[in-house]
């Protein structure tokens, strides 16, 4: 596998760095409130964030906040019923997150190949894995461009599997006019540093069968039922294994602020998004990795594929544009590689060497965006 093999680009002046965190002005003050206050772990912030959440991507529906996006995954699997030995069917190519916790299990991973337009799981490939050991198949909407879940949950619900999206690249996406999260049987959401907006570290479940909620806050918290103990009312006595996975007030004092202001946030990544998109797609020796209809996509990444990409990321690094490949195949990863024994993934084979990531985030400038995509076409045409 090749690499253009540069460092982390270091934050000055002039550099457009691949990623920034977004802070809102207001959640300093806020964040100093709180640490004068009873609850800096699990309260009354976290039910805030939650419920503000919910009323804005999830038909107020209720969804629990954990400590990160793969918290979230690990808790929608146990809830999907997957148990050692159960297959799972998940996408090659995504963040290591998705697919760690069927480790933690004992789940057998079944990889996909990918979608050639869009990097996403492919929907042929999954039917062909499907076998009486299926009990779920994991989804990854890359960089904020939905999967085809149309096609995906025909399929689910043919044979009777359950459906968990990993959508912590899609806040603020949709599917057909639907949003992200109103779709699948689970849809987990990060608020990890990098993410569309950030709790610190962190993550939310939307659960569709709203009576796993309780056996999910349960689960959240070493399968104690926080509520009733709180009010004195618990009977002491613990069921089932449950885990550490809770959100503190701290990271929701800053996850709230920023659900205030989403709208400013991803309608600036989305008008980058449309530049990079626009200027880029007249390019012969370009494909950019966009839905049919970009208005739906949520705008955390924006990837290019190309065969220089090397010499592409090498000369843009000289202009102080930081550029890189986020995420990886799985099966090259020594903890997955028997999963994938004997396995061919001829997209994936013939994409790895070529998709480069841009910069989208509140530091870069529409003018930046602008540049940034004319550099790449002088480079290379």
């Amino acid at each position: 596998m090749a690499f253009a093999d540069l460092t982390l680009m270091q934050d000055k002046k002039n550099s457009k760095v691949l990623f920034y965190p977004y802070i809102p002005k207001v959640a300093w003050k806020a964040i100093k409130e709180r640490l004068s206050t009873r609850w800096i772990g699990e309260g009354p912030m976290v039910k805030l964030f939650e419920k503000t959440f919910s009323k804005i991507f999830l038909q107020r529906k209720k969804c629990i906040a954990v400590g990160s996006g793969t918290d979230a995954l690990h808790l929608a699997y146990i809830l999907a019923g997957v148990k050692k030995n159960d297959e799972v069917i998940t996408s090659v190519f995504t963040c290591t997150a998705t697919n760690i916790p069927l480790l933690y299990i004992g789940a057998k991973i079944k990889f996909a190949d990918i979608d050639p337009n869009t990097m996403n799981i492919c929907p042929n490939s999954i039917e062909k894995l499907i076998t009486k050991k299926t009990k779920a198949i994991s989804i990854v909407h890359y960089g904020g461009v939905s999967c085809d879940m149309e096609k995906i949950n025909k399929i689910a619900k043919k044979y009777k599997i359950k459906v968990i999206e990993d959508a912590a690249q899609a806040l603020g996406g949709k599917y057909k006019d639907k949003k992200i999260g109103n779709i699948s049987d689970f849809t987990v959401f990060s608020f990890q540093a990098i993410k569309h907006i950030t709790t610190g570290d962190g993550g939310i479940l939307a659960i569709k069968d709203q009576k796993l909620i309780k056996k999910a806050k349960r689960l959240r918290w070493f399968g104690i039922d926080r509520e009733k103990k709180q009010k004195g009312i618990w009977e002491n006595d613990i069921k089932e294994i449950g885990f550490k996975y809770q959100m503190t007030d701290l990271g929701a004092t800053i996850g709230y602020h920023s659900l205030l202001e989403f709208k400013k946030i991803i309608n600036h990544r989305k008008k980058i998004y449309r530049i990079y998109y626009n200027t880029l797609k007249k390019n012969k020796k370009i494909q950019c990795m966009t839905s049919k209809n970009i208005d739906e996509d949520a705008a955390w990444l924006f990837t290019i594929a190309l065969e220089k990409k090397d010499f592409l990321q090498k000369q843009l690094r000289k202009l102080n544009i930081e550029t890189n490949q986020v995420h990886f195949r799985n099966d090259r990863y020594t903890i997955f590689k028997k999963y994938a024994l004997r396995s061919k993934f001829k997209v994936m084979d013939s994409l790895e060497n070529k998709y480069l990531v841009l910069p989208i985030h509140h530091k870069i400038t529409l003018s930046n965006a602008k540049k940034i995509a004319d550099h790449i076409n002088k480079i290379i045409n």
